[in-house]
């Protein structure tokens, strides 16, 4: 369902704080006071803050009641993660107009492969001027770019940048360019960026003018890892990945819900119904998310990647609903919308049994309704065909005891 090319040569473009930035944007003239996102999966603590909170002694991972303590006009904003998600679709949606070997990091960190584009843009300098002209119609102002071999040599280059500039790291300089970088660019947690520290270590240069088989004694894999990063020794190409178009399920409550019961039972049913999908028939799912919409405004989101790809409902299911347990929506669901996003092959019976005739029967079938089902969204400019579902068949109101799903053929 998916193919894959490289590329060595690499653009890292980077947004920090995206979450922060996407708000900002939604609200006009949220940047000019302090602000503090919550945490998405607890609103006691704070998530993201901005640089005028920082200012204040406002700091990620502080609880509200802190935060207020130290900044009394300090504004906390519910977070809304499906709408960061989308932003960064969105933004990497445009990148892909630059460069069919796009590759995402976190939230608002992408990396874009350039071999071959110097026939149609020309130099380095040319190429970031155009990543800059697409990611400007929406957040010029924030963005950081960096140009360089491989992924880690263009990420540093990117934190080395001011916003809305670019630092570019010519073929060959990658080993003096590093080596004044603080070890702070490297890939590691505090408790090794505290060893290095004590050991003197503050540049990459000075962790590879070690033997790197004393740093492999020392640290282990990752620190020969670490070390042959530090060293430009290795260079990560760019692997850009074109996704499937995901498997979706959706739906809609009469009234909203907010027990964890009814949800867990709502996403059975649209696990059930998302594995009947025809383009399903032979794959396994490998990555699935949850999308919910509140009451009121907001949302929550879950993702996951499955260590071994399934078809199985309950393997599927069963991270999804330890995340409602241990980290629910923070309100009430209006519309619950499950996606498979990512596919492995399935077993040999199982790509034979999509082959056969009873399969290719039922994928004419589907097409015709989902030709039938696009006249009618034209014709109403709005979707309007539903199932009716039992969700919560205890209950003596009709609008908890059923739900409205989707019809998407």
């Amino acid at each position: 369902m998916s193919r894959s090319s490289t590329s060595s040569l690499a653009a890292c473009v980077w947004i920090p704080l995206f979450p922060l930035r996407c708000e900002e944007a939604r609200q006009g003239g949220l940047a000019n006071y302090p602000t503090a996102l919550l945490a998405p999966d607890t609103t006691r603590k704070l998530w993201q803050v901005s640089s005028l909170a920082r200012h204040a002694g406002v700091k990620p991972g502080m609880t509200v009641s802190q935060a207020i303590g130290l900044c009394p006009t300090l504004r906390l904003i519910e977070p809304d993660p499906v709408h960061y998600d989308e932003r960064f679709a969105r933004l990497l949606a445009a990148l892909n107009e630059i460069s069919p070997v796009i590759e995402s990091g976190e939230l608002g960190l992408a990396y874009v492969g350039t071999d071959g584009l110097e026939g149609i843009f020309g130099s380095p300098w040319k190429i970031i001027e155009a990543i800059r002209l697409t990611v400007g119609r929406s957040d010029g102002r924030t963005v950081r770019l960096g140009f360089g071999q491989g992924k880690f040599v263009a990420w540093v280059a990117a934190s080395r940048s001011k916003p809305d500039e670019a630092v570019i790291v010519p073929l060959g300089a990658e080993k003096a360019f590093l080596a004044l970088q603080p070890i702070s660019v490297l890939p590691l947690d505090s408790h090794f960026h505290r060893r290095l520290r004590l050991l003197g270590i503050r540049t990459l240069g000075a962790l590879a003018a070690l033997p790197e088989e004393a740093v492999t004694a020392q640290f282990g894999a990752v620190g020969r890892r670490l070390w042959r990063l530090a060293a430009g020794r290795i260079v990560e190409p760019v692997a850009g990945r074109i996704a499937p178009e995901p498997i979706v399920a959706a739906l809609t409550f009469f009234t909203p819900v907010g027990e964890r019961e009814l949800l867990g039972h709502s996403l059975e049913q649209l696990i059930a119904r998302a594995l009947k999908h025809p383009r399903r028939i032979g794959w396994r799912v490998h990555a699935v998310r949850l999308r919910a919409g509140l009451e009121g405004g907001g949302s929550w989101l879950a993702t996951h990647l499955l260590k071994d790809p399934t078809a199985d409902a309950g393997r599927i299911g069963a991270p999804l609903k330890t995340r409602l347990e241990q980290s629910p929506p923070t309100g009430a669901v209006e519309r619950l919308i499950l996606e498979f996003t990512a596919f492995a092959p399935g077993t040999t019976e199982l790509q034979l049994f999509a082959r056969d005739a009873q399969a290719a029967a039922r994928a004419g079938q589907q097409r015709a309704l989902q030709s039938a089902a696009r006249e009618i969204r034209m014709r109403v400019k709005r979707s309007s065909l539903y199932h009716i579902v039992e969700v919560q068949p205890w209950s003596r109101l009709p609008e908890r005891r059923y739900a409205l799903i989707d019809y998407e053929p």
